[in-house]
């Protein structure tokens, strides 16, 4: 699996049940606290393997960092982050590559396991099945409103918790159920990722906005114009391939194009296992986890929102 399938990850198969992912990600710092920023990256490179049904297993970390302008216990403090993070994920760092920059960045390239057969994609959403989201969106709204000094303690520390989750519980929690497409939103919004997968299936998604988990604070920010640029970008693309209910607003569609960092899975399954998969969630603390819609129709790529 490579570039052809333009997927969360590369996949090379290496004998009949044993096969590689490889993904990597990395950006510039989205919070203040360089620990808690260390960790938020780890996790949103580790997601594309859980994404793909894999397991990570190593490690290398990527940092671009400005010596000449910044403490060296800032660069400490991130790579300690993601050690942890990798640790937390049952994976090992094996190395890395750093250079000066001008500006911070930070991120790794990671590789997983699968057996090939029970590799997840973004392809094979079935008519019937449930649209499940594990996280919930605002995080790039919410981190808009960090950097102009206008959110609260209490919705960074949101945010914090939220982009620091591993996807490894929400991707867990799917063994013994059917399963058709998964993917993780991250930098496309909601909207986007989902759009993606409409595409890949030849399907139709109906995304009830309602049933949406939004946090607390994003749709105030939102409302006050706090929305990234990239969410505006990522609602231009996808609007060609939606159907909006006139009663869904404007910050409704800003939220669900919002630009997410280390966001949840988006699962596609059987609409016999919906209930049995959140149930699994909540009782590991995904309180925020939330059946979001369905698959209405195959042979088309697009997206239904209504209320």
């Amino acid at each position: 699996m490579g570039l052809e399938q333009a997927d969360d990850a590369g996949v090379y198969r290496l004998t009949e049940d044993f096969a590689l992912i490889q993904t990597v990600d990395f950006f510039t710092p989205i919070v203040n606290d360089p620990y808690q920023f260390g960790q938020i990256a780890a996790a949103n490179a580790l997601s594309d393997v859980y994404a793909m049904g894999g397991r990570p297993i190593t490690a290398m970390n990527i940092a671009c960092f400005p010596l000449k302008t910044t403490p060296a216990e800032v660069l400490k403090a991130i790579l300690q982050g993601g050690l942890d993070k990798v640790h937390e994920a049952g994976a090992l760092l094996v190395g890395g590559h750093s250079i000066e920059d001008n500006e911070l960045k930070y991120g790794l390239a990671v590789t997983g396991v699968v057996h090939p057969e029970k590799i997840w994609t973004k392809a094979g959403a079935k008519a019937g099945d449930a649209l499940i989201l594990t996280k919930p969106l605002g995080t790039g709204i919410i981190a808009t409103a960090l950097k102009g000094r206008l959110a609260s303690p209490e919705a960074e520390a949101a945010i914090i918790r939220v982009m620091g989750a591993l996807n490894k519980t929400a991707a867990e929690a799917l063994e013994g159920l059917e399963v058709h497409a998964v993917t993780d939103i991250t930098g496309f919004g909601l909207l986007g990722h989902g759009l993606e997968m409409a595409q890949a299936s030849q399907a139709e998604l109906t995304f009830y906005a309602g049933q949406v988990p939004i946090l607390p604070w994003a749709r105030e920010y939102a409302a006050m114009g706090l929305v990234p640029v990239g969410s505006h970008a990522n609602l231009r693309f996808c609007e060609k391939h939606l159907m909006v209910d006139p009663r869904v607003d404007q910050v409704t569609l800003d939220l669900l194009a919002d630009a997410q960092t280390s966001g949840g899975l988006l699962v596609s399954l059987s609409p016999l296992h919906k209930e049995v998969y959140l149930s699994r969630l909540k009782r590991h603390g995904m309180e925020h986890a939330a059946i979001i819609g369905e698959v209405t129709a195959l042979g088309v790529g697009r997206i239904r929102i209504l209320p």
